[in-house]
This record gives structure tokens, C-alpha cells and sequence, in this order.
């Protein structure tokens, strides 16, 4: 059996008795069984998104922030758990190994009273405020990956205990063998959460004002 330095294409003993058109049929099929692991990853994460299984698809900061409204009322409602990831020898990995333990949260379309987010920078705080007006903060294909989220809640036809894989409320799949929960509809007042990552498919902000501040939310 052949060593894989004979198999190196610059190994100038290699396939010495193949003819130059049979070794470039060797070199294409080599390429292109390289090609496959690069291929599939990329059409897996293209599946993964199309099918909403990736509540957040990038890497986080690592800094957590807070999120208060009155009020949230969601149509189509779904929670479970995941794990957010930072980018590698991330300064705000501390001990936590680059990964942090969180709940994901999903809403079809979700309608906030009194939106106040706020980011603390080390002595100050990003503060960004929207929604307090007659207008309302509203949200469509909302997510969050939460660490901590209190507040007074109601849903309606709730489901405890599914697989997270097989959600169907707001469109997004949990991992595979995740407990999890799902709704119609869910009501919070007092909403806090404690935050990691946001995504919407659309987020309108009327009223947006951001500042900085001496406090958070």
C-alpha cells in the first residue's frame, strides 16, 4: 500500500506510471473530496437558517445587557434552551470556557410598551429608549438568548415539555432532544431581561433616543 508522501502531487516519484491526463483526474477527484466537508458545513448552516433552527448565527461580545418594557404582547411564542458562543480568546470569556448558557426565546410578532435597552461600557451606560409614546416598539421574528427574565406573564394554549426540534409557534427549531415550550400568545408586564443577543427580521423603534447615562434600565 501506498505511503501518502507517495500520493503527494509534488512528490516527483508519485504516479510515475500514470499518464499526465489520468493524473489530472487524480488531482480533480482529490480536490473535490476536500471540497466536500467545506461544501456540506455551508449548505447545513444554509438549511439550519431557512429553517430557523439558528436563533442567533453570530459569535456574541460576551457583554451582557438589559432590556425593560410595561408591557409585551407576542403571537406565536416558543422558549428553549441553547448555548451562545464569543469568538476565540474573547477578553470577556473569563471563565466561562467562550460559551454562555442561555434561554432562547422566540416571537412571531411582538408589540413593546416603553422599550428601554441599556449596555453598561465600564462607568457608563449605552441607553436606548423607543415606544413610549402613542406609537408602540413593534417586532417581527424576534428573538433573544436570555440569562435571567422576570416579569408577570399569561399565554394561552401553552404547550410544557416539547422536543425542541419539533416547535411550529414562531417559525424557529431548537436543538434536538431540548426541553421546551411553546404558546399562541403571551402577555408580560414588567418585562427584564437579562441578555445576551437580539435578532428581528423587522424592529421599529419610534421615538428611538439613544444617550449615555450615569444608570442602566
Amino acid at each position: 500500500m501506498a505511503s501518502s508522501a507517495d500520493l503527494t502531487p509534488g512528490n516527483p516519484e508519485s504516479g510515475s506510471s500514470l499518464d499526465p491526463a489520468r493524473r489530472g483526474r487524480v488531482r480533480l477527484r482529490r480536490a473535490a473530496v476536500m471540497a466536500v466537508p467545506a461544501v456540506g458545513a455551508l449548505a447545513g448552516l444554509a438549511i439550519l437558517t431557512a429553517q430557523g433552527a439558528l436563533g442567533v448565527s453570530f459569535s456574541i461580545s460576551g457583554m451582557p445587557f438589559t432590556v425593560t418594557a410595561k408591557s409585551l404582547d407576542g403571537t406565536g411564542f416558543e422558549q428553549f434552551g441553547a448555548l451562545d458562543s464569543m469568538i476565540d480568546n474573547s477578553p470577556n470569556a473569563g471563565d466561562t470556557g467562550g460559551q454562555v448558557l442561555v434561554v432562547t426565546s422566540a416571537i412571531k410578532n411582538a408589540t413593546l410598551d416603553s422599550l428601554c435597552q441599556s449596555v453598561d461600557l465600564g462607568g457608563t451606560n449605552l441607553l436606548i429608549k423607543a415606544g413610549s409614546g402613542s406609537s408602540k416598539v413593534q417586532a417581527t421574528n424576534l428573538t433573544t438568548d436570555s440569562t435571567q427574565l422576570t416579569g408577570d406573564a399569561s399565554f394561552n394554549n401553552i404547550e410544557i415539555g416539547n422536543d425542541a426540534s419539533t416547535l411550529t409557534k414562531a417559525g424557529v427549531k431548537g436543538p434536538e432532544g431540548v426541553f421546551s415550550q411553546q404558546a399562541d400568545t403571551v402577555h408580560i408586564d414588567n418585562l427584564r431581561q437579562t441578555n445576551y443577543a437580539t435578532t428581528a427580521g423587522v424592529f421599529k423603534l419610534p421615538g428611538l433616543k439613544l444617550s449615555f447615562s450615569d444608570s442602566g434600565c
